[in-house]
């Protein structure tokens, strides 16, 4: 420090700030909750809320500087707000690169990527700064300490024997949340099969393909080619299929999801997405598409942002989910919020109950209320989670 300036002393301090705050500054200016008086949830809505099983199929939770154990006053999901919305089942997806200038109809694979400034940013260790798979296994630590110090409070859905002590705990009054983790994008592959097993053996059982830009495995929806598989890609693929792990197209391009459909006899997830015949943006797959996703089995959450669903609203969520319900059948719908994904939404995790109040509002029937807040989620995990000891 002798040697320093005034100056230099200055830039220092800035620089540490910076590292301080600076974090919590991005994501409040990320993850934003449109300003909103307090929704009216009856009596009957609560009373109703409060005995579903309630499950989100995607959630990016783990990017930000945040302790999930501790109630935040930014962003959209924690434990605590989790289990104020009587949550069973979260799925916590791992952003492991996002290019600069990102946008839903075309980018570049080679753009500068947002997801490195953000490691250094949040101090995140140096392997994680040049290795996608590193900034993965790091967001699936932050669950395992969690795990690892009250699984009560959070286990991860490694199996199906972990799904069904989640929800044996829960019947017997316990407030524990079943964590399913997953990918968003598998360039956090590194280009290797061999990164499978090791996300895998950090508890990752849904594999994205794609995000936002074309990678090795082939076409994203956002890409600049439409593609589909390439050969490395079709290698996944197969070997996902082998490991009897979940694949999710939410962002691959409509020939990847046909080429996958082409070779997989597995049911898809879609975790986070609209219709393009409700909301025709480029956000979302046509509605054909969706169609073979679900004869297949496949589940589509339906997201809680503009370009999914065009409305931003309670009402506008539910008239998304009652198109899908009349479009795929009521079995193939799910949440599928994006919370904590740089999205404005109408609400975060601890005001779940408004969706089920606003589907009593559009006289949905109980069965369907069931269903769609989480019951087809857990019927999904029931079929498609590796079997205990996998």
């Amino acid at each position: 420090m002798k040697g320093l300036s005034i100056g230099g002393l200055l830039v220092l301090l800035a620089v540490l700030i910076g590292f301080a705050v600076g974090p919590g500054l991005l994501e409040g200016s990320m993850n934003k909750v449109l300003d909103h008086e307090p929704y009216l949830v009856t009596g009957a809505a609560k009373t109703l809320h409060d005995s579903l099983v309630v499950g989100d199929l995607h959630s990016d939770s783990t990017l930000w500087a945040r302790d999930l154990t501790r109630r935040a006053d930014r962003g959209h999901v924690d434990l605590p707000r989790l289990r104020e919305a009587n949550v069973a089942l979260q799925a916590f997806t791992f952003v492991t690169s996002s290019p600069k200038g990102q946008n839903y109809e075309r980018n570049e694979a080679d753009a500068p990527d947002n997801i490195t400034r953000l490691a250094i940013v949040q101090r995140w260790p140096a392997a994680t700064w040049s290795s996608l798979t590193e900034r993965a296994l790091l967001q699936a630590d932050k669950l395992a300490q969690i795990e690892a110090e009250d699984p009560t409070v959070l286990r991860i859905l490694r199996s199906r024997g972990d799904l069904d002590a989640v929800m044996a705990a829960r019947a017997d009054g316990a407030e524990t949340i079943g964590a399913l983790l997953g990918i968003e994008g598998s360039h956090a592959l590194d280009g290797s099969l061999d990164n499978i097993d090791r996300l895998q053996s950090a508890g990752v059982r849904m594999f994205g393909l794609h995000h936002f830009f074309d990678n090795a495995l082939g076409g994203s929806l956002h890409g600049t080619g439409g593609g589909g598989l390439s050969s490395f890609g079709r290698d996944v693929v197969a070997a996902i299929d082998a490991k009897g792990l979940i694949i999710d197209v939410a962002h691959s391009s409509e020939q990847s999801v046909r080429d996958v459909l082409a070779m997989s006899d597995s049911p898809l997830i879609v975790s986070h997405s609209g219709f393009q015949g409700h909301c025709p943006t480029p956000r979302n797959i046509a509605d054909e598409l969706m169609q073979k996703i679900a004869q297949g089995g496949g589940l589509i959450g339906v997201g809680y942002w503009d370009a999914a669903i065009c409305d931003v609203s309670p009402a506008g969520i539910v008239a998304a989910i009652r198109y899908g319900i009349d479009l795929l059948g009521v079995e193939h719908v799910a949440l599928g919020s994006d919370y904590d994904g740089s999205t404005t939404v109408p609400f975060d995790t601890s005001e779940l109950a408004a969706l089920t109040q606003e589907m009593l509002n559009q006289e949905f029937s109980e069965e369907e209320i069931r269903l769609v807040m989480g019951g087809n989620m857990l019927r999904f995990l029931q079929e498609n989670l590796p079997p205990v000891g996998a």
